[in-house]
């Protein structure tokens, strides 16, 4: 019998979760608070104390505002039969239950949020009715997905060759999700890096520009923006983020520009024939801007001079760039109520991050942070960063705090604390420790003379919980609950051992396959409140690996529950899907990859029925705020501001 899963009781940063506008997740936050223990059952009815602490909950929350979803039905082939599974909303009431209709036929009615139907089959089409109140809501409809994937064709863009003559084709790279048309269902940005993308550090190496696509699901392309060579095409250049910021129900894009780049209806951005390339390829010099994008058309709305700007090179820690060119983006709700746009520069010396707000014409900065300030200066902010950050409300009044790897910014842009343990190229923010209050966040550290390679702190204060010294670089790390057998997430890194939350070592050795160590990324995927691994089988020499997901079973040497040899990861030794996140069905995650030759994503979602009921992931703050910076940098799986868990 699968384990039941839990969630542990929400602290205020917790009960502000994201979701549609009006009530928290109750249903939830029911099973959390009404004395169940923290077990999530699917059949407990809501009652008094639990109606209470909702309102409560809703109250806090009712400002933060989130998109509006449809019910993300969808149907798949299963052993035994066809699972469809469906959005619950954060904002549902907790006695909310559901009709699921076959070909306009009524074959359940259920508080579940997916049915295994056994007498489904290829040609079945189903619709799915929320009943509240006793009243049946409106329906959404889906029809059964061939080889249980959604392939998603793409319109791959020719390649070309670089001023130094080096031919350079195109693969399909990260992808975001955002409604950028505002009718509930989500659409993807997807990016396109060419053959010779790279990092400043590999000087002399020209690269082709960093293109960006629009797509519905079923492959219709809305349209192409064209970042042209003033952007160096690389993982720490061309973030970019989806969301919708000024509350109107339709996703924008915003992203880096500079000089040349060409918008979906080829509008240029800046001089068009300005080439600011220096002799090694670097782009050291000409303006930057930070522009906005509407969704539905891939225009550009606005650019204003980008901040953090570059200003002397040397003052990045280099005078070739490598240091200068690292940049993040985020996206936070920094007022607790709209969210905000935040982008950054410098990691491993000067860091400094802006905060931009979009009005629906225009962009404003809302605040600056820079260790060079007189502010921060010399308080041991620099040298802090990562290659990824976080985004939570980490200290409980309802506005999003930026974790940029061992240093915090408050919501008002001010520093919030440092724990002065240097880069690293990981980091994990989430409930991790259930038996304390508050988040936890789990780093590792690139410096070989740290206190700590790896170690676990408090969120909110930086306080270091466990660690350990490691004296070397430590590359990797990621946490995730695998096992009832030890409270809270397991954690673990490329410096060896296995720990449980509270810092107990369980193993000497950490998670392995056939193919190596995972510590790439995570899925909730199968039917229990475990956290699966998800990672790819990698080629070495080839730079790609194939996809597959893994489970943990009471060793450390990983058992394979799926794999697919067609379905291609990104990002060389991270081993990436396009995307991870809750983007259909009920609170599972599904998984974007792209395929060999790049002429179509394959979008994959569970056939595992499962016991358990929760809203979809998207409605929780930490988690949706992941998703948008999924893309940045060295990609991390996003974690929820709650334990999801067996323990």
């Amino acid at each position: 019998m699968s384990p039941s899963p839990r969630v542990s009781t929400p602290s205020p940063h917790a009960r502000r979760s994201l979701r549609r506008p009006g009530r928290l997740a109750g249903a939830l936050l029911a099973a959390a608070l009404a004395g169940t223990g923290g077990l999530l059952t699917v059949e407990r009815p809501a009652d008094a104390a639990t109606a209470a602490v909702t309102a409560e909950s809703g109250a806090l929350a009712a400002a933060r505002v989130a998109e509006r979803l449809d019910r993300g039905v969808v149907a798949v082939p299963a052993s035994g039969g066809v699972l469809v599974t469906w959005r619950m909303f954060g904002d549902d009431p907790s006695g909310v239950s559901f009709r699921l209709y076959r070909g306009g036929t009524l074959i359940t009615t259920t508080q579940k949020t997916n049915h295994l139907d056994t007498g489904g089959s290829a040609s079945s089409s189903y619709e799915v009715r929320a009943v509240v109140g006793g009243v049946e809501q409106p329906g959404a409809r889906a029809s059964v997905w061939g080889a249980g994937r959604l392939d998603i064709p793409l319109r791959k863009p020719p390649g070309g060759t670089t001023r130094d003559g080096v031919a350079y084709t195109y693969s399909a790279n990260d992808a975001s999700v955002g409604d950028l048309d505002g009718d509930g269902a989500y659409e993807l940005v997807l990016k396109w890096v060419p053959s010779n993308a790279t990092d400043v550090a590999n000087s002399g190496t020209c690269t082709g520009p960093t293109l960006f696509d629009a797509y519905e699901l079923n492959g219709t392309h809305l349209w192409r923006i064209n970042l042209g060579t003033n952007v160096r095409s690389g993982s720490h250049y061309d973030s970019f983020q989806v969301y919708d910021y000024d509350g109107d129900g339709r996703a924008e894009m915003a992203v880096r520009t500079s000089d040349g780049i060409r918008d979906s209806a080829g509008t240029v951005i800046g001089d068009p024939n300005a080439s600011h390339l220096a002799s090694n390829c670097a782009v050291l010099s000409g303006p930057e801007f930070l522009s906005v994008f509407n969704g539905r058309t891939g225009r550009v709305m606005d650019s204003v001079p980008f901040e953090p700007a570059r200003g002397s090179v040397a003052d990045w820690g280099d005078t070739w760039g490598n240091r200068e060119g690292r940049l993040l983006s985020a996206t936070a709700y920094l007022d607790g109520s709209r969210p905000s746009m935040v982008f950054s520069r410098g990691i491993y010396e000067r860091i400094a991050l802006a905060a931009y707000d979009w009005n629906g014409s225009s962009l404003t900065r809302r605040w600056k942070f820079d260790t060079n300030s007189s502010t921060n200066y010399g308080k041991g902010y620099d040298q802090q960063g990562n290659h990824n950050l976080a985004v939570a409300d980490v200290d409980g009044d309802g506005r999003d705090e930026i974790l940029y790897g061992a240093m915090a910014v408050d919501d008002d842009g001010s520093g919030l604390w440092t724990t002065k343990l240097g880069h690293g190229d990981a980091l994990h923010v989430g409930d991790l420790l259930p038996s304390r209050p508050g988040l936890e966040s789990f780093n590792v550290h690139e410096h070989t003379n740290a206190a700590y390679g790896y170690e676990m702190h408090d969120a909110r204060t930086g306080e270091i919980l466990w660690g350990q010294r490691t004296g070397s670089d430590v590359g990797r790390g990621l946490c995730a609950d695998l096992t009832r057998d030890h409270a809270g997430a397991e954690c673990w890194s490329s410096a060896g051992g296995l720990y449980a939350a509270n810092g107990t070592k369980i193993s000497d050795a950490i998670p392995t396959f056939a193919g190596g160590a995972s510590f790439n990324s995570a899925i909730w995927w199968d039917g229990d409140a475990h956290r699966e691994l998800l990672d790819h089988r990698w080629s070495g020499s080839a730079g790609v690996g194939y996809a597959q997901i893994l489970k943990y079973q009471g060793s450390t040497e990983l058992s394979r529950i799926w794999y697919d040899q067609d379905a291609k990861s990104n990002n060389w030794t991270k081993g990436n899907p396009a995307l991870s996140a809750d983007i259909l069905g009920d609170w599972r995650e599904e998984m974007i990859w792209r395929n060999a030759d790049s002429t179509a994503l394959r979008l994959y979602t569970t056939p595992h029925p499962t016991e358990f009921r929760l809203p979809t992931l998207m409605h929780d703050p930490v988690y949706r705020l992941g998703v948008a910076w999924q893309n940045t940098g060295y990609n991390q799986p996003p974690q929820v501001s709650y334990y999801l868990g067996t323990r």
